[in-house]
C-alpha cells in the first residue's frame, strides 16, 4: 500500500506541477540556451518528465499502428510500392543518420514511414520516429525533394527535442496526468483495465498537439540543419512557408492550424541561411559560392 501511496501521490503532485507556469530548464553553462552548430537550442522541458518516456512510446505506438490500420481498412495507406512511398523512404534514410546529433536516442528508434491518401496538408513524426505524410501536403504544395525534406526534418525535430512529452502535460493538464499516473497504477496493481484505456485516451493527443512558437522556430532550424547534412538545400525551408502562406489565403490547412505561422520564422531562416548553407555545399563536396539558385516548382 505505501507503494500505491507513493504513486498516487507522484501523479498529484504532477498534477499540481502541470498546472503551475512552465519553468525553463537552465542550460549546463548557467544560461537559458545553448548554441549547437550555429543554432540555439533550449534544454529539453522538465516538463517532459511528467509524461513518462516508456508510457508516451507505448501510446506512441500503439496509436501510429492503430492508424495505419484504420488507414488500410479505408484503403487509403498507400502500398510500399506506391512511388511517393518509396521517395519519402529514401529521404528518411538519408535524414535519419544525422538525428543522433539531436538526441541520442534516436540511433535505437524504430523508424517508420508511412503515406496515407488524404486531401489533408499535414505530417507528422511521433516519439520514436513514427512519421506519417498525408498525400495532400505533397500534391497541393507541389513539394520538391528539397521541401519534402524540410517538412520531415521539422517533425523529425519535434520528435527529437521531446517537445510531445512537455506539450502533452502542458496541453492536457491535469486530468492527462492523472490518466498516465493510473496507467501507472494499473499496469503495476493490474487494477481494472479501464484505466489503461483512459492513458490510451490521451494518447489521441499525439496528433493534436499545437506547439509552442519556440518549439517550432526550434524545429525549423534542426529540422533544415539535418536536411543540409543529408544534402538537401535548406533554402527550401524558406519556399516550402512561402507556399503554406499562399495556400492559407486560399483556405487554411490543418498544417498551418498545428503549427503557428508567421513571417518571423521565414526571417529567422534566412537569417541562419549562413550556417545552413555552407553544411549543405560541404554535403555536396562544393563551395557556397559555387551553389545555383534554389528552384522550386509552383503550387498546384
Amino acid at each position: 500500500m505505501n507503494k500505491f501511496r507513493n504513486i498516487v501521490a507522484a501523479a498529484a503532485l504532477a498534477a499540481c506541477a502541470a498546472g503551475a507556469p512552465a519553468q525553463q530548464n537552465a542550460a549546463p553553462n548557467g544560461g537559458q540556451t545553448t548554441v549547437q552548430d550555429g543554432i540555439e537550442v533550449r534544454p529539453l522541458s522538465r516538463l517532459r518528465v511528467l509524461a513518462p518516456a516508456e508510457v508516451v512510446e507505448s501510446q506512441s505506438k500503439q496509436q501510429y499502428l492503430t492508424l495505419m490500420q484504420q488507414a488500410s481498412q479505408k484503403g487509403v495507406l498507400a502500398p510500399t510500392t506506391d512511388p511517393q512511398v518509396v521517395r519519402l523512404r529514401g529521404i528518411a534514410k538519408r535524414l535519419i543518420p544525422f538525428t543522433p546529433r539531436w538526441n541520442g536516442d534516436a540511433a535505437k528508434w524504430d523508424w517508420q514511414v508511412n503515406l496515407i491518401a488524404s486531401k489533408e496538408v499535414n505530417a507528422f513524426c511521433m516519439p520514436g520516429g513514427r512519421i506519417g505524410f498525408y498525400s495532400g501536403i505533397l500534391t497541393q504544395l507541389n513539394l520538391s525533394d528539397d521541401e519534402a525534406a524540410a517538412v520531415m526534418g521539422h517533425e523529425v525535430a519535434h520528435a527529437l527535442r521531446e517537445h510531445s512529452r512537455a506539450q502533452m502535460v502542458k496541453t492536457a493538464g491535469t486530468n492527462t496526468v492523472f490518466r498516465l499516473g493510473g496507467a501507472l497504477i494499473a499496469s503495476v496493481f493490474g487494477l481494472d483495465p479501464g484505466v489503461t484505456d483512459m492513458a490510451a485516451q490521451a494518447g489521441g493527443q499525439l496528433l493534436t498537439l499545437r506547439f509552442s512558437r519556440d518549439d517550432e522556430r526550434e524545429a525549423d532550424l534542426i529540422g533544415l540543419d539535418i536536411a543540409a547534412r543529408a544534402g538537401f538545400d535548406p533554402r527550401a525551408g524558406i519556399v516550402l512557408w512561402e507556399k503554406m502562406a499562399t495556400l492559407n489565403k486560399r483556405a487554411p490547412p490543418q498544417f498551418i492550424s498545428t503549427h503557428p505561422g508567421g513571417g518571423d520564422r521565414i526571417e529567422r531562416m534566412k537569417a541562419h541561411m549562413n550556417v545552413l548553407l555552407p553544411v549543405y555545399a560541404r554535403a555536396k563536396g562544393t563551395k557556397v559560392q559555387n551553389l545555383p539558385p534554389y528552384r522550386s516548382m509552383a503550387l498546384n
